[in-house]
């Protein structure tokens, strides 16, 4: 890192961010990235992401790029943005852009979203999660029950979904019937 530029280039970013208390919130690599010390955000490549719940890893995200800015407290992920949980399954959600406002613990995912695991799809243009483990779909929202040789066996469309990570039910809401 030269010192005496206003962007910093980065090879090989592993960094890791803690709470206050000194438990870590999560892990940020990335092969390639820039700091901008005026806008003091960081710009980064290839981002994977490895979100912590105690010392366990809940969550990991991958993007094509990111950026980190306000302090660390505001992580925006564009490109093929994709968020694992690791449960069992694995359930895997999909999306263009992903907006993560840290001290909310609220993941905003917009654009071509998509969630898959082992026995459902569901798409919508917009979804988020949060610390409940709820994922909320956003009008219009097409869901999709899969059989056990993985082949679309029938489809719902929907305003809204909710899709319960832990007990792996799915709910509908509607204004109209």
């Amino acid at each position: 890192i030269d010192e005496n530029l206003i962007i910093q280039k980065i090879s090989s970013l592993d960094m890791n961010i803690f709470s206050k208390k000194g438990d870590k919130i999560y892990n940020i690599t990335s092969p390639n990235s820039l700091y901008d010390k005026v806008k003091l955000e960081l710009n980064l490549e290839k981002t994977t992401i490895s979100i912590f719940d105690g010392k366990v890893i809940k969550h990991i995200i991958k993007s094509d790029s990111s950026k980190l800015r306000d302090n660390n407290e505001v992580l925006e992920l564009t490109g093929n943005v994709e968020l694992r949980t690791l449960n069992k399954e694995s359930d895997l959600l999909y999306g263009d852009y992903l907006f993560w406002n840290i001290k909310d613990t609220k993941y905003e995912l917009i654009g071509n979203v998509r969630f898959e695991n082992k026995n459902i799809k569901l798409n919508s243009n917009r979804a988020l999660l949060d610390s409940s483990n709820i994922i909320e779909f956003f009008n219009p929202v097409k869901y999709i029950i899969k059989d056990e040789n993985n082949e679309n066996k029938y489809e719902i469309n929907s305003e809204n979904a909710y899709y319960n990570l832990n007990t792996e039910s799915v709910s509908f809401k509607s204004k109209d019937k």
